[in-house]
């Protein structure tokens, strides 16, 4: 049941609908649900694994689809490479989270005198230790982007702009800068804003990865 409803994960059903299409009995697939939702993939997001230390810069790291191997692997080349340390999290839909940031501001616009309900994205992220958010998907940027409003702190988004291609896909992500390398570069600007490490490491990232600072733009390329 959960490799089909990943594979309509932008879609909304019914129960009835769901028990059909899986064959299993209503009973089941109701306490299967109730397990996805408490687990947060149901909700849009859930934190695949956390940091290995509590030492060092922290960031987080948003990955969706494909591109949550190349998250992962980024992960680990902060790092080894620069000891920063990330929370990796799925993301299963920027646009379930999107529906709940707003129904948020809608509750909390129409009750001024309650206590302000926060997004799920919110709640989420602000759990962990603070520091930037980086999310990458292989789909273009105003996807992972919808969800900008309710992200606490800085948030830095990489996706696949950019006209049709075909080639391997190792060199895709390349091209597209949506590969381990660029979600490193991305989260070493991202704590240099901040102050969190020193100036010069994204240039250090970028020679250390061999990133063509000169490349032309992939969405218009």
């Amino acid at each position: 049941m959960l490799g089909w409803l990943f594979g309509h994960a932008e879609e909304r059903f019914y129960l009835r609908q769901i028990v059909r299409q899986s064959g299993a009995a209503q009973g089941a697939v109701q306490r299967e649900l109730q397990k996805l939702a408490e687990a947060g993939i149901l909700r849009g997001m859930y934190l695949l694994r956390p940091a290995a230390s509590e030492e060092g810069p922290r960031v987080q790291l948003l990955g969706s689809g494909t591109i949550l191997r190349e998250v992962l692997a980024g992960a680990d080349l902060l790092a080894a490479d620069y000891g920063v340390q990330a929370d990796v999290w799925s993301a299963t839909s920027f646009t379930e989270l999107r529906r709940d940031g707003l129904a948020a501001e809608r509750w909390n616009m129409l009750h001024p005198g309650s206590e302000p309900r926060r997004s799920y994205v919110e709640e989420c992220l602000s759990g962990r230790p603070p520091g930037p958010v980086i999310a990458a998907t292989d789909y273009v940027r105003t996807y992972p982007d919808q969800i900008r409003a309710f992200v606490p702190g800085r948030y830095r988004v990489l996706g696949t702009d950019g006209y049709g291609r075909s080639d391997y896909r190792r060199n895709l992500r390349r091209f597209f800068e949506v590969d381990r390398h660029y979600v490193a570069l991305a989260a070493l600007t991202s704590l240099a804003a901040d102050g969190a490490v020193p100036a010069d490491r994204p240039a250090d990232a970028i020679s250390r990865y061999g990133i063509d600072p000169d490349k032309a733009d992939p969405a218009f390329a």
